[in-house]
């Protein structure tokens, strides 16, 4: 009895391997099977080379390429045009600062109005997106095997969006070289998370790499392909390396947030240099206002920032022959009969007037051109600080000798001159020896011996001048540094870590709510972030490419393998276990057979 239990229990530990061989040999077969998805490759095929039918799938063999020569030129070619749509997206996006003036510099050479920028920018996404959605399918095809078939239709569509985003760069670049400058400010605030997008990128891509990879058999193409990857990869890797931001600092060093200057008010929300605007303006926390200042043919200030009317009022209306007329020619009467507000409700330039109530579009269709002294009495009552240009009257003025002194009579007479940066170049010893309380300002960026002889006290600078040295050397001889025009919260938040005290802004209600940089991170931490998302992208590549190389070796030498586990393993050892038992109820009853047979005999 005890002989018959082990061997069915040494049975069942036998056959119990086995089965877990088995089971570990169903396995690995299942690793090494490629599985086609059809419904999902009919569907990628027939979106990326219009492809409908089944049987014009092709799937590509050990030794293949992905793509004939062709193919790999229209694959080049769309990885060209995501890298250059991507650019001029991220160009075009990081501009925004500056819609308001491309438009209207267009508005000038066009002669109306129009949101360029906004179509511009419509357009760039639109490219930007259908390139993606063709990167995404080839990508998505290479990873299930197949080769490249690209529609002729989707090349054109590729061809057509690489000539834009060239031109547009090219022309841009040409018309607008400041940008250039924003593209690389951005690159100080958005440059680690691009850095993280960008590995997470390459990442996902080493699996239909490493696919391709180890199915060809030519060492050239194999070589190329690694060789491009790991230049990519190495680049992303260290590119953080080389990353200097402000927003980059201790915790507890970073200074106090730029007091805001209103640009010509706050012409967001209503006509910009008018009352309703400057009014607005001090609402939204500004602690100064900026305007422009042109005199009139009857020597008196006001406030226009074109040389002529046309943009801002409805000149064309009042005085149809002379749209063209400098804005200096007018005399005050005539200024005084414009609207300088309706062209702000019709024109809609920063895409703002439709979130005014009834009552303030009302206040702003009725808007006039504002004087100096009624702008600086405005200030001299709310106690703010005001900065201003002063343009120099045209040829044949009257007053084309005694404009500063024009302008100067009325500062005296509508606001203390410690509120007033005075900005203008012109005559500044005689205006220093007659109003020593004003506070010299300057617009250019003079060595430090010519700031201090001057008298400056405030540097006055285009944003794309920002540098953290250059706020420091002036902080240390007691310059303080104004930049403009700064409107978006990223490039607010570059000058906050950069330290400068004010900036110029056409949106005080949009900055004047911020309470920390939108990106601020100790070296540590910044350190820490990309060290391990280096190493966790590099853990997964090297898995992902051991996982194919094992994959593929395995195909070489037992492709199509199939382990039957529930019909093979399980029915023998039911069948196993059912012998068993079979030989050891003999075995019992044979040594019952004769006890009961003593029992009859007696």
């Amino acid at each position: 009895m005890i002989d018959a239990v082990s061997e069915c229990v040494c049975a069942m530990a036998s056959t119990l391997s086995q089965q877990q061989f088995g089971q570990l040999r169903g396995l690995r077969a299942k690793l090494l099977r490629r599985y086609e998805h059809q419904p999902l490759v009919s569907c990628l095929s027939a979106l990326y080379g219009c492809r409908w039918r089944r049987c014009e799938k092709g799937s590509t063999q050990r030794g293949d390429c992905c793509c004939n020569k062709v193919e790999a030129v229209s694959f080049a070619l769309l990885v060209a045009a995501f890298c250059l749509t991507l650019v001029f997206l991220y160009f075009w996006g990081q501009a925004k600062n500056d819609y308001n003036d491309f438009d209207w510099f267009n508005f000038g050479k066009l002669g109306f109005w129009f949101p360029w920028s906004v179509v511009l920018l419509v357009i760039a996404a639109g490219f930007f997106t259908y390139i993606t959605i063709l990167m995404l399918l080839a990508v998505c095809l290479l990873s299930e095997g197949q080769k490249l078939y690209l529609h002729w239709s989707h090349k054109i569509g590729i061809l057509v969006s690489l000539t834009f985003s060239i031109v547009a760069m090219a022309v841009l670049s040409e018309l607008w070289r400041e940008e250039l400058r924003t593209l690389l400010l951005s690159f100080q605030i958005t440059a680690p998370y691009l850095h993280v997008g960008g590995v997470l990128l390459v990442t996902a891509l080493a699996w239909p790499i490493a696919l391709h990879f180890f199915r060809m058999n030519s060492r050239v193409r194999r070589g190329l392909i690694m060789g491009v990857y790991l230049s990519i990869l190495s680049a992303l890797y260290l590119v953080p390396l080389g990353l200097k931001s402000p927003c980059i600092k201790e915790e507890g060093t970073l200074g106090p947030a730029p007091a805001l200057i209103g640009h010509r008010g706050a012409p967001m929300l209503a006509p910009e240099n008018t009352l309703m605007s400057f009014e607005k303006a001090v609402e939204a926390g500004s602690e100064g206002l900026e305007t422009d200042v042109t005199i009139s043919v009857d020597g008196v200030p006001f406030l226009m920032h074109d040389h002529t009317l046309q943009r801002t009022t409805n000149v064309h209306q009042v005085f149809p022959n002379r749209t063209d007329t400098p804005a200096a020619m007018f005399t005050w009467a005539e200024l005084e009969s414009l609207n300088a507000g309706a062209w702000f409700l019709s024109h809609n330039p920063f895409g703002t007037a439709g979130f005014l109530g009834a009552e303030e579009r009302m206040q702003a269709g009725k808007q006039r051109v504002c004087s100096l002294q009624a702008f600086l009495q405005l200030a001299a009552q709310r106690n703010q600080l005001v900065i201003f240009d002063l343009y120099y009257p045209p040829s044949g003025h009257p007053f084309r000798d005694s404009w500063i002194q024009r302008t100067l009579d009325v500062i005296e007479s509508s606001i203390q001159s410690s509120q007033v940066l005075w900005l203008p170049s012109d005559q500044r010893a005689f205006v220093k020896s007659i109003h020593p309380e004003l506070q010299q300002t300057s617009g250019s960026r003079l060595s430090l011996e010519e700031l201090q002889r001057d008298h400056i006290v405030k540097l006055n600078l285009h944003y794309s001048s920002m540098s953290t040295e250059l706020t420091r050397e002036l902080a240390a001889v007691n310059i303080t540094t104004n930049l403009y025009v700064i409107s978006q919260p990223w490039l607010f938040s570059l000058a906050w870590c950069t330290g400068v005290q004010s900036v110029t802004t056409d949106a005080p209600q949009l900055l004047g709510t911020m309470r920390s940089p939108l990106f601020l991170m100790s070296p540590d931490k910044y350190n820490l972030m990309w060290i391990l998302t280096d190493l966790m992208s590099l853990v997964l590549i090297t898995i992902i490419f051991i996982f194919h190389w094992w994959r593929e070796r395995g195909l070489a030498f037992c492709s199509g393998s199939n382990v039957p586990l529930e019909n093979g393993t399980y029915s023998k050892f039911k069948t196993e276990m059912s012998d068993i038992w079979s030989v050891t109820s003999g075995n019992s009853q044979a040594e019952k057979m004769p006890n009961l047979a003593t029992v009859t005999e007696h």
